[in-house]
This record gives C-alpha cells, structure tokens and sequence, in this order.
C-alpha cells in the first residue's frame, strides 16, 4: 500500500529521463520561453530538464514539501542553473497564481507533473490537500452523487494556471491522465481562454512512474489563435500523429475526420436509453441456483425469498461476449426507485427477514445515494425494467456489441448498471433495433465518438447521439423502420407507442 502522504500529495517523483525527453520535445515543437514555471516542481527534475533544453530562461519552481523545493533548488546550483532559478516552498492552493503570471515576463511556459488524485481519493484518506469546495460543471442530484463530480486534482489545477495566464502568450506542458487532459481540453475549448495548437503525446506510466494508468504530455498554447482540435501521438518520439481529437457540437470526439465523415448518424435519439440495476451489494444482491437446485448468494449460503423478488440477470462482460441466457439472479426488492421497501414484510416476508439479517453490509454501501432512502433500496429500476425485451450493450467494453435479451421462463432478464439497454413489448421490433445498432453504418459512427482507453466507454450520452431514423435508411432497414421508428420531428409514432418501444 502506498503511503497516506503520497496518495495524499500525487508525490510521483518524475524521472530525470522523461523529464528530459519532455523538454527536449517542447524545444523540438520549437515552444517559446522567457520563464518556466513549475508549479508542483517536487525534487526538480523538469526545472533541471528545462535548464538543459532552454538555454537563458528564467526558472521558477514551488513545492508544498519543503525538504522537496530544498533539494530542487540544490540540483540546480549543482549544475550551474542557481543564478536564473528560484525555488520556494508553497501550497498551490494559496499561491497568488493571477500575481506570478502578472509579474513574469513571456510567454510563460508552465510545465510539470501535478498530482495524479482525485478529491474523492484524497477524501478517502481523509487528507486535506484540497481545492475548495465547488462543482463547476453544474451537475445535479444523481448525477453529482453518483461521481460525476469526482474530478482530478491536476484538472482543477491546470483549470486555475490557465485562468491566471489570462489570454497571455504561453504553454501549458503538463504530464497527467489522458481522461484528465480530454475532459481539460473539452472545457477549455467551451468557455476558457483561447487555446492555439493543441497536443498530446502518450506516456508510458507503467514504465515510469510504476502505475497502470492511461497517460499522457498535455501541450496547449495559450493567446494564439487556434480551432478547438488536438493532434494526438502515440510516444513521446512520434512526429505524425495517430489521430485527431477535437470538439464538435459541444462534444469532445476521438477522430474527427471519421466524425464529420459520418456526422449524416447524428441527431437526438427519442428513445430512452436506461442504465441498469444499481445495489453495490453483489454478496447480498446476487444469487445464483447451486446443483440442489437451492438458491444461494456470493457468501455461500442457501437463500430462503419469494420467488417473486428474484430477476435473471446480465452484466456487461455477458452482453460483451453476446451471451444472452443468464446464469446469474439479482434480487430486486423495489419496483421504482425511492419505494417504500417496508411493505416487504407483509407481501414477501421472507424476502424482508433475509435483507434484515444482512443490514449490516447492505448498510455499509459507500456511496451517498443511499442515505436518505428506505431500507435495502436500489436505484436504476422503474417499469422499464420489467418490459420483456430489450436491446442492450455493455457500457465498460470499447467495441459496441448489442444483444438482443428475451425473457426467460417468462420472467424479463434484467441488467446490470453498467449496462445500457432499450426497451420493448414484444420481439419482432427489439430484433429491428438490434440489426440497426449492430449494422456497419451505426458501429463506424460510434467508433468515432468513443474513446476505448475511457473507464466507461460506451456511456448514455454517446447512445443518445443515434439517429435510428438515418441509421435505418443507411442499413437497409427503412421500409421496416417505417413501421416502428419516428417521425420527422423526432416525436413517435402511434405505432410505436402501441409496441412499447423506449
């Protein structure tokens, strides 16, 4: 387990080399310079680096662990950069970072490495290395309970440097997650300072820094005139990029070119895209039939409810690998979300003595959404839920594979919340559906919009973008989709709403 002070604090120390491969990069992309500022500087392995490929410029460095900007400073008397640097011990938090850019002359090239947490993460350990308080997105409810909210502390970080360069002449160099550097980028462009020439270059974190994440050097020149795109390499060495990322409509897509060759696929989609079941109780919540034919849970125990309560039940890894027969059940103690689940112990009563005898773990779930619910509540399930066939896709899988479920021994399969599905009342039109999503027009639209390294990469959002209507035509189902699909002005037709669908 790594130390709370380095959760805490991001404290991945940058390697001297990659340091150097950086700056030398920067120098080759030929980035002007009169003042690096290195606002997270730790040992001072960028500054040194930036010494080394940016001859004459002055260097200026903060770290909030003393013994760390003690050490930085050092390093650079050593190697004979003490008389143009300037190193300090400072909480980034309560730097003046409006007054540093005022006073410094340009541009400025801001670089480093700041620290890879979340507020959640530094939260979890109780740590206090935290911006204050603020939700700049404007998420509501559910969606800022639910994670959402959760942001990285470098994206905040690099959202105030930007601000207090205030349309000045400079770059932004920074390594960070690749997420981290899109969702940036994607705010950026949609209200900050102009950004000019945009790039990101792919790190190899597992080989530096000793962590599986998805990285990257994140290059934005700032106060130059610039289009809301960025060039993205695979290695630090590349010079043809692999892609072009950019902003279109309001949303950050991976290959434009492929985007704007298809863009005809997008528009609104009328129908509900849902989510599944959400309980974070598997031991509890999921069973499964043993060889005796008896239920059991993850703990190994025999399970005593009313069959009434038990659903089959799909995770995304089954709807990934096209398998739409069940082998797992969920317990599904409401039929909407924020019901009364009291009313278990008078219509199934066994159900109720059994979550009883578990409170404990089904009290302990982590996430906030629960608290001012009733008893063993979940969220995701409505009437919907219930409809017996569905369309659906894993949400976690970068390849798009919609599967048609069906119900099993006359009860509707449900899935789980990392699933995504459609609704239908009967076969023949979720079958239509499926062949449109699973078509070729419909998968190379959704390969430019989705990006694989994400944590969730088939997400509501992306499945809302589908124009069924076009996609239809362009697959050859129109005539068919004529039947069941939507009106020009978006709104269903009767015949729709007669099959249930959404």
């Amino acid at each position: 387990m790594k130390p709370k002070a380095q959760v805490e604090f991001g404290d991945f120390q940058t390697p001297l080399g990659l340091a150097r491969e950086v700056c030398q990069l920067l120098a080759r992309l030929g980035i002007p310079a009169s003042t690096v500022v290195e606002p997270t500087c730790g040992v001072g392995a960028f500054l040194l680096a930036a010494a080394e490929s940016f001859p004459g410029v002055r260097l200026m460095g903060w770290d909030i662990n003393p013994e760390h900007s003690e050490r930085a400073m050092e390093s650079l008397k050593g190697a004979g950069h003490g008389g143009r640097a300037t190193v300090q011990a400072a909480d980034f938090f309560l730097q003046d970072w409006n007054s540093v850019m005022a006073r410094e002359p340009g541009p400025i090239l801001i670089l480093g490495n700041p620290p890879w947490v979340t507020n959640s993460g530094i939260s979890a350990i109780e740590g206090t290395n935290l911006p204050r308080k603020a939700n700049p997105a404007g998420l509501r409810g559910i969606e800022a309970l639910t994670g959402k909210s959760n942001f990285d502390i470098s994206e905040w970080m690099l959202g105030r440097l930007l601000g207090a360069l205030g349309g000045r002449m400079g770059t932004i160099a920074m390594l960070c997650k690749t997420a981290m550097a899109r969702r940036f980028l994607r705010q950026a462009w949609r209200g900050g300072p102009p950004l000019g020439p945009v790039s990101i270059h792919r790190v190899d974190a597992k080989a530096h820094f000793g962590v599986a994440v998805d990285a990257c050097l994140l290059v934005a020149s700032v106060g130059v005139p610039g289009q809301t795109e960025a060039l993205v390499f695979d290695r630090l060495a590349d010079t043809i990029p692999s892609s072009t990322m950019g902003l279109q409509g309001g949303h950050l897509v991976p290959d434009l070119p492929s985007y704007r060759r298809l863009r005809q696929f997008e528009g609104a989609c009328p129908h509900s895209w849902r989510s599944g079941i959400k309980h974070d109780c598997s031991p509890i919540m999921e069973l499964h039939v043993g060889d005796d034919g008896a239920l059991r849970n993850q703990l190994g125990e025999t399970v005593d409810i009313e069959h009434t309560r038990v659903f089959p039940l799909l995770k995304c890894s089954d709807l990934a690998h096209g398998r739409s027969a069940p082998v797992r059940l969920v317990l599904v103690p409401q039929n909407r979300v924020g019901e009364d689940t009291r009313q278990l112990a008078h219509v199934a009563p066994r159900t109720w003595k059994y979550l009883l005898s578990h409170q404990a773990l089904l009290h302990a779930r982590k996430s906030s959404i629960y608290g001012d619910q009733p008893p063993f509540s979940i969220f995701g399930i409505g009437d919907y839920s219930f409809a017996p066939w569905k369309v659906a896709v894993s949400g976690m899988h970068p390849v798009p594979r919609f599967v048609t479920v069906g119900p099993v021994q006359g009860r509707p399969v449900l899935l789980d919340d990392t699933s995504y599905f459609l609704s239908f009342a009967d076969e023949p039109a979720a079958l239509l559906v499926s062949a449109i999503l699973n078509s070729r027009p419909c998968l190379d639209f959704l390969n430019s919009l989705v990006f694989r390294d994400a944590k969730r990469p088939i997400t509501a959002d992306i499945l809302r973008r589908l124009n069924l209507d076009a996609l239809a035509t362009a697959a050859g189902f129109a005539e068919a989709w004529g039947q069941v699909g939507t009106s020009k002005d978006g709104s269903p037709r009767q015949s729709e709403l007669a099959l249930g669908l959404g």
